[in-house]
């Protein structure tokens, strides 16, 4: 019998701020693409309330419903928001968060135990073949958290668009927050984005 636990989470479509290299936390842009294909099927879609994540499963999902759920949102980079590394490189406080984002958070907004609190708490709600639809903070956290492959937060590399496949050998072990034992890129699109 085979009892595997499976997700499947998503980044985004870029928006024209994330093109622009900017921190975009709770701004609610829109995406610059209009058309993509996606290769995985689901008729059940949950992920982030922002403009940017619903309109990344509508292109990819069109025929899937869609819950959003804002404990799925990117991290709140409070007064960072909307600037780049080079408008903060200077910032003590910008400094500080980079180099320790669970103990410092950015100025008004949020630090990666609150973030890691939202997300850990939606994850709980999620089932077994759920696709998650959200932000590059997020699945840092989860990869983090959970990859067979222990890394730091920002040493993952999570391109927009890109998807990632993580299971568990079963329910249990996903509920109990172990490390899953498998972790890969998703092939999303035909043109072989991943």
């Amino acid at each position: 019998m085979d009892d595997r636990f499976v997700l499947h989470v998503i980044r985004h479509l870029p928006t024209a701020g994330n093109e622009q290299r900017k921190y975009i936390g709770w701004t609610d842009e829109s995406i610059v693409a209009t058309q993509a294909e996606c290769l995985l099927p689901a008729s059940f879609v949950v992920g982030s309330d922002l403009l940017r994540a619903r309109q990344t499963a509508a292109l990819y999902f069109p025929e899937a419903t869609y819950e959003a759920d804002s404990n799925w949102r990117e991290c709140h980079f409070g007064d960072f928001e909307g600037k780049t590394y080079v408008d903060l490189e200077k910032d003590i406080d910008y400094c500080r968060w980079i180099d320790d984002p669970y103990n410092y958070a950015p100025r008004g907004g949020e630090s990666l135990i609150a973030l890691e609190q939202r997300v850990l708490s939606a994850l709980k709600r999620v089932s077994n073949g759920s696709v998650i639809v959200t932000h590059g903070g997020p699945i840092r956290l989860l990869l983090t958290r959970f990859s067979p492959i222990v890394k730091e937060f920002w040493s993952w590399s999570i391109p927009h668009g890109t998807g990632y496949r993580l299971e568990w050998a079963s329910e249990q072990a996903f509920e109990e927050g172990q490390r899953c034992t498998s972790l890969s890129a998703v092939l999303i699109t035909a043109s072989g984005s991943m």
